[in-house]
């Protein structure tokens, strides 16, 4: 994960580093964690033990975080979920997604397409809602699914229409991790954007996953802006890219216009 950026810290005077490292406590939390300690607080963020004992202290007390007081751990609290499903509920993007989403999956000539609707968070994109396949071999995914934002399909297709100046921070967080993740960043942006000059849609074929191929449209917002990336895609050998371009480009491409229009 990106380590917290010190070098906001003083230059921008409406920056508040505290909320900002308290954020960075809550995104410690990995795949798989189900509990992690001051040691692994700080090790992930690279902040200072001391530091990292008063953010827990203050998120237990907000009842973002649990401690277990027997064996020095926490574990993350329903009050961040409240926080994320809040976020899910207020968002009609979502909501109108579905049908479409479905009609697109089932409708179509392949039962091994799996769906999703993602937004673009740091370098990578969650999944808001999603229409899987219904076959026993299947890409599974699930809401709150992340995928790196510069090598999938739906990060490509979001990052190629996301305004200049959001992009140079998006990059400041490829920067935290290094330069060149940075670079790597870049270099992968300028393709997305000829990619999605020349077809109106993004691909990711094993660039993700080796075992998975999927396209990827963006939607845009109307109403606040916000840019969405639509994709359809599943297991290599049971989704080809001539199907993909062939058949579900155009309708994929229809969906998301029809999304954008629905304000």
């Amino acid at each position: 994960m990106d380590h917290f950026d010190p070098e906001l810290d003083g230059k921008d005077r409406n920056f508040v580093t505290a909320l900002a490292r308290g954020l960075e406590i809550l995104r410690c939390f990995r795949r798989g964690d189900m509990t992690l300690t001051n040691s692994d607080f700080s090790e992930r963020t690279g902040l200072p033990k001391a530091t990292i004992s008063r953010l827990t202290h203050t998120l237990c007390e907000l009842d973002y975080l649990v401690a277990d007081s027997r064996v020095g751990t926490y574990r993350l609290s329903a009050g961040v979920l409240r926080l994320g499903f809040s976020r899910l509920a207020a968002m009609d993007m979502r909501d109108r997604a579905k049908h479409e989403m479905h009609a697109l999956r089932s409708d179509g000539p392949n039962p091994f397409i799996t769906v999703a609707l993602g937004e673009q968070h740091r370098t990578e994109v969650i999944y808001l809602a999603t229409d899987s396949s219904t076959e026993e071999v299947t890409l599974l995914v699930r809401v709150g699914t992340r995928m790196p934002l510069f090598t999938s399909a739906i990060g490509k297709a979001i990052i190629a229409v996301t305004p200049e100046e959001r992009c140079e921070q998006i990059f400041g967080f490829a920067r935290a991790d290094s330069l060149e993740t940075e670079r790597e960043a870049r270099a992968r942006y300028k393709l997305a954007l000829e990619e999605y000059a020349a077809n109106g849609y993004c691909t990711g074929y094993g660039t993700w996953r080796s075992d998975v191929n999927g396209i990827a449209v963006p939607v845009h917002s109307l109403s606040d802006g916000r840019v969405y990336g639509l994709n359809v895609g599943g297991p290599s050998y049971r989704v080809k890219r001539k199907q993909l371009e062939g058949v579900y480009a155009d309708r994929l491409l229809k969906v998301a216009h029809a999304l954008s229009l629905q304000q």
